[in-house]
């Protein structure tokens, strides 16, 4: 796996249309969830992505500075492809993101809208519970915070 952490400016179309559709895969169709997916927070956000040896893009995540999503700084849209499942990839990918967020807004925490079926995974992470269960896009989610270095 090859991994990237790139800026809105710095993506290419073709990455940017790969990404776009990775998320529309995971998100919209998988999940039946029509949402406003394009929010203007990716032009803010640093993309952490990784392609497989065919040079697909098989996990992605976006990482929000503080005071945009949240006081925090945030990650979200955390998907990986369908095929790349099962294989700890969306573990790998997390403590990337982790480890990007806490380089990038050191000395801040991180909070997540997580899907309420991993809050056990997340919590594996690092991150707690800080909201009851809460529907957004017509899916049970709730908030987490994780707080300190990796391996906190």
């Amino acid at each position: 796996m090859n991994w990237y952490l790139k800026s809105f400016s710095q993506l290419t179309t073709t990455e940017l249309y790969e990404l776009l559709q990775l998320r529309a895969a995971v998100f919209v169709v998988e999940q039946n969830c029509a949402y406003q997916d394009l929010d203007d927070k990716d032009r803010v956000a640093l993309h952490l992505f990784g392609r497989d040896q065919q040079g697909r893009i098989a996990a992605y995540c976006r990482l929000l500075p503080p005071g945009i999503s949240y006081p925090e700084a945030s990650i979200g849209r955390v998907a990986c492809a369908k095929y790349a499942r099962g294989k700890g990839l969306g573990r790998v990918l997390m403590q990337m993101a982790i480890e990007k967020t806490l380089n990038h807004w050191p000395g801040q925490a991180i909070h997540i809208s997580a899907q309420h079926y991993l809050e056990g995974f997340y919590r594996s992470l690092g991150f707690e519970t800080v909201t009851d269960i809460y529907q957004e896009d017509g899916i049970d989610h709730i908030g987490m915070l994780r707080y300190g270095p990796p391996g906190y």
